[in-house]
C-alpha cells in the first residue's frame, strides 16, 4: 500500500481530529452553527489524504477493503454536506440524517483500519 509522506499524515492526523470535533460539537454547544464548517474542513482533509493512498497488489481482499474505506470516506463527505442541509434548513434533509451517514461512514472507517493492516501483514508474511 502507497504510504503517505509526513506533511501527508499530519494532514491526514488533523483531519480526522478536526473532522471528530465537528462531529461532536452539536452534542456540546446549544448553537452548534460552526459544526459543519469545522467538520467538513476535517472531513476534506482526512478523505483527500486518504484518496491518495494506493493499493497496487492483486490480493482481492485487500482491494474489497480498499473500496469499502473509499466508500466510509465519501459518507463522511456526503455528511458535511447533510449538516450544511441540517443548519440551513435544506428540505428534504433539514433533519438529523447526517447523523445516520455519519455513522455508517464511521463504522465503515474503523472497521477497515483494522483490516487493511492485518491484511497488509498477512500478504507480507
Amino acid at each position: 500500500m502507497h504510504q503517505l509522506n509526513k506533511l501527508q499524515t499530519i494532514i491526514y492526523n488533523a483531519g480526522g481530529i478536526i473532522l471528530l470535533i465537528g462531529a461532536m460539537l452539536p452534542m456540546f454547544l446549544s448553537d452548534a452553527t460552526v459544526a459543519p464548517y469545522v467538520y467538513s474542513v476535517g472531513a476534506l482533509m482526512f478523505c483527500a489524504m486518504q484518496f491518495l493512498q494506493r493499493y497496487e497488489g492483486q490480493n482481492i481482499t485487500i482491494r474489497r477493503l480498499r473500496r469499502q474505506q473509499i466508500l466510509g470516506a465519501i459518507a463522511l463527505l456526503a455528511t458535511g454536506g447533510l449538516m450544511f442541509c441540517s443548519l440551513y434548513g435544506v428540505s428534504p434533509f433539514d433533519g438529523p440524517e447526517w447523523q445516520m451517514v455519519l455513522a455508517i461512514g464511521a463504522v465503515l472507517e474503523v472497521y477497515t483500519a483494522f483490516r487493511i493492516p492485518a491484511e497488509l501483514n498477512k500478504e507480507q508474511h
